[in-house]
């Protein structure tokens, strides 16, 4: 999944990327808003982490700006005010949650777990898809009880498209959300085919992957119940 980290904190802004890359996150840095508001227009996020102390605008402003963009991600706000009418005032303007500064990044990322599982309905960490089982606190897919050796990239694969299932995901979407940055003008769409032909290989070996449908022309669909 991508996050944008918009934090002028270099330091904190540097830890909270090195801990949410090794959790699998795809992290992009913007220190002010003239940086992050172009990023939110280019590209597509899961989580924008939002200080709100700016250098150069009010971080509100900057959630005001994504939301009339029309920006799916789930919105944290990081910051180290402690009055009630900023926190009140980001909720009503549609962040998912906040964090005061200081903060331990395991809370950061239980935050965001519980956020993800709130916006599609999970009720706990292990998703049942189809006939597997993923966990996703221990990155580890398995098939009645035997597991599945993914690569990373094959997880979060198969995640991102349980997590939308029965919706088409284009193969560009799966780029974004999955490696990251893409220019257009250098996707290559074969680099997707490739990772689902070994998923469908390695879960095929354990069970029916029927529910993995190619939609012509356009990408890939999880169809689930």
């Amino acid at each position: 999944m991508n996050v944008l980290i918009i934090e002028d904190e270099k330091s904190l802004s540097h830890e909270i990327e090195i801990f949410l890359t090794e959790q699998g996150y795809h992290c992009d840095v913007a220190f002010n808003g003239r940086v992050a508001s172009e990023r939110i227009f280019v590209n597509t996020y899961d989580f924008i982490l939002l200080d709100l102390g700016l250098p150069d605008m009010n971080g509100l402003s900057l959630l005001g700006e994504a939301k009339k963009a029309g920006s799916e991600a789930a919105i944290i706000i990081l910051t180290a005010r402690g009055e009630l009418e900023d926190k009140v005032k980001g909720l009503e303007m549609g962040a998912d949650d906040y964090l005061a500064k200081p903060f331990a990044l395991a809370e950061l990322f239980a935050r965001m777990q519980a956020i993800t599982r709130r916006k599609h309905g999970l009720t706990n960490t292990v998703m049942k898809i189809s006939e597997f089982e993923m966990d996703l606190n221990n990155r580890m897919v398995t098939h009645n009880g035997d597991a599945i050796n993914l690569t990373k990239k094959e997880f979060d694969l198969m995640n991102y498209l349980a997590l939308n299932k029965n919706r088409v995901l284009t193969r560009m979407q799966l780029s974004e959300h999955i490696w990251g940055d893409v220019l257009e003008e250098e996707f290559d769409s074969n680099f997707i085919d490739v990772h689902i032909k070994n998923l469908r290989k390695k879960l095929s070996a354990k069970g029916s992957i029927d529910w993995i449908e190619t939609v012509r022309g356009i990408g890939y669909r999880a169809n689930l119940d």
